[in-house]
């Protein structure tokens, strides 16, 4: 069972994203919180694997409860709930490591398929959405762009052309069929580059590459 924490200020989002993930047989949601706040205590108590988080709660908000979680050694894999697709506040969210966000009306079937993904691994969810994000709110000041290109001429040539595939939003199986790479290849590569210029996952990566306007 995926353990599950859901964070929201409106009680009936709770109870339907609670409904919506138990349905689905393999997820548990094993508590919820009303604020930043509370998700921040109720992750220390209840460690789940992924916390669904409303961005904008009063109080203590989604950023700033991001923050406080995604610097702790066993963070867990935080998705964003948003209204709107492109929105500030989810792109610093994913600065800071979240694996990806959510609209708040996503079909069941995907919702439960997303927390499957990000439990699994470091993947990027809804990869063409969140490219057009990371696209409209990318700060491409000079001297953020200098440094990311610098962070990046560390990578090798097939190491820079994987990075910038990714930065599109293809997955590892697009990756390979473009590169013509097997998908094992390529995902050797994304854990190396990873590794190699000190990012989370893919969704920090492909933000590096548009800050160096390389995308």
């Amino acid at each position: 069972m995926i353990r599950v924490l859901v964070v929201d200020d409106e009680e009936l989002v709770r109870s339907g994203l609670r409904l919506i993930l138990e349905a689905a047989g393999d997820i548990a949601v094993v508590g919820e919180a009303r604020d930043g706040a509370e998700a921040v205590s109720a992750v220390a108590r209840l460690r789940p694997e992924v916390v669904l988080m409303d961005v904008r709660m009063p109080g203590m908000d989604g950023l700033t409860a991001a923050a406080h979680l995604l610097s702790w050694p066993d963070a867990p894999k935080l998705i964003m709930l948003t209204t709107f697709d492109l929105d500030e506040y989810v792109h610093e969210a994913l600065r800071l490591g979240a694996v990806g966000f959510l609209l708040k009306d996503t079909p069941p079937r995907e919702l439960a398929a997303a927390v499957r993904t990000v439990a699994g691994g470091p993947a990027m969810l809804s990869p063409s959405v969140t490219k057009r994000l990371i696209a409209s709110y990318a700060d491409r000041r000079p001297s953020r762009a200098e440094t990311a290109r610098k962070q990046l001429a560390t990578l090798t040539g097939r190491e820079e052309d994987v990075i910038r595939a990714l930065a599109r939003g293809l997955s590892n199986a697009e990756i390979g069929r473009e590169l013509r790479l097997t998908e094992a290849t390529v995902k050797a590569h994304v854990s190396r580059l990873l590794a190699k210029l000190g990012l989370a996952n893919r969704v920090q990566a492909a933000i590096l590459v548009h800050d160096a306007d390389l995308g």
